[in-house]
């Protein structure tokens, strides 16, 4: 073990001599990430050291392991964005932090607020992530959680990228006012997180799959109001329909893409809104889906995560109202684990979050 002999006596942090860090190497499959050994990072003035205790993984990062992710990644890139970590050092001229605070990552340190203006800063892609065991960041892409936090790393972790952009699907644009009915599609983590903020909200929410089993855990577990099998239900929107008295729900979070988006419009009530979140599915041919969105009044929305303003609203909302996360399940900081991670969640046959506890 070493000491930062240059720390404030105050601020002397016990740490390993290396860091040990998980690199896509060769970006064929998840199987190419491997570990490696490297010198922890130098702090600067205005950057926060963090020790990196639990990482959670969303659909990008399989993306980003096998290069089918659309936008810009480096290689050897160090995956995942979505971190929860205790600061063991801070710069110079950091005000905002100290040793000791827990802290969640920002998905893109860059955007502090409004809309994603570019993709080349967010973490685990076009930047090194935080699979790793140590990590610097500056400090205006860290967020602090409240010293009493409820959370554990793993579900803290779990709010950054999918928290954010569950949130931003609510209050990023038209604002939801309790009372209001939120559809999900599937029993990812975007959704359930959804599920969770919105019944917090006072909504009336309804959630499909095609797993009975599934719908059967998250109506227990979680409280949906409304459960709809699309196996059973080929026409699902008619069930939405039917379940809101032919008016349609207000909030659609759509994680198909192209191949449910059709329904998914015939779903919404008029001059309700679609969150455009996730490309899981193809279809056979594709909607006229101006038609559809001119004919019902809909709005659509791509939602691209969300600002920092929005992941601190977000932090506020969900410590006031001692919310948990979905975390379903966690894997160690070895290669077998992490592959097994990336292997449950190229299976897409989890509900909510898979997280790596680093430390």
């Amino acid at each position: 073990m070493d000491y930062k002999s240059h720390l404030h006596p105050k601020q002397l942090i016990k740490m390993s001599v290396t860091n040990t860090v998980f690199r896509s190497t060769k970006g064929k499959d998840f199987t190419d990430i491997k570990s490696f050994k490297e010198a922890i990072p130098k702090v600067g003035n205005h950057e926060v050291l963090i020790e990196v205790k639990a990482v959670s993984l969303n659909y990008r990062d399989y993306g980003v392991s096998n290069r089918t992710y659309p936008f810009p990644t480096k290689d050897n890139v160090v995956p995942c964005s979505d971190a929860a970590g205790k600061v063991v050092e801070v710069g110079s001229g950091v005000q905002d932090f100290a040793v000791g605070d827990s802290v969640i990552s920002v998905f893109d340190p860059t955007n502090q607020y409004g809309v994603q203006r570019t993709w080349n800063y967010g973490w685990g892609a076009p930047q090194d992530g935080f699979l790793q065991n140590f990590k610097v960041v500056q400090a205006e892409g860290l967020i602090k959680l409240p010293s009493d936090t409820h959370l554990s790393y793993s579900e803290a972790a779990s709010l950054v990228c999918t928290g954010t952009t569950a949130w931003n699907s609510l209050y990023g644009g038209k604002r939801f006012t309790a009372g209001e009915t939120v559809l999900m599609l599937g029993t990812g983590g975007v959704s359930i997180t959804t599920l969770i903020l919105a019944k917090a909200a006072g909504a009336k929410t309804i959630i499909t799959s095609s797993s009975d089993e599934k719908l059967k855990l998250v109506q227990e577990k979680y409280g949906a109001d409304f459960t709809i099998n699309y196996k059973t239900h080929p026409n699902w929107e008619k069930e939405v329909l039917r379940i809101t008295e032919g008016q349609g729900a207000d909030y659609v979070i759509e994680n198909g893409g192209s191949g449910t988006i059709e329904k998914s419009i015939l779903s919404t009530k008029r001059g309700g809104d679609i969150a455009l979140i996730g490309f899981l599915s193809a279809p056979k041919s594709l909607p006229d889906v101006c038609s559809l969105v001119l004919g019902g009044s809909v709005s659509l929305r791509g939602i691209a995560v969300g600002s920092k303003q929005l992941s601190e609203e977000l932090v506020n909302f969900v410590h006031v109202k001692k919310l948990h996360m979905p975390v379903e399940k966690e894997f160690g900081f070895t290669e077998e684990e992490v592959h097994a991670a990336f292997k449950q969640l190229e299976s897409q046959s989890h509900i909510g979050k898979i997280v790596i506890k680093v430390a």
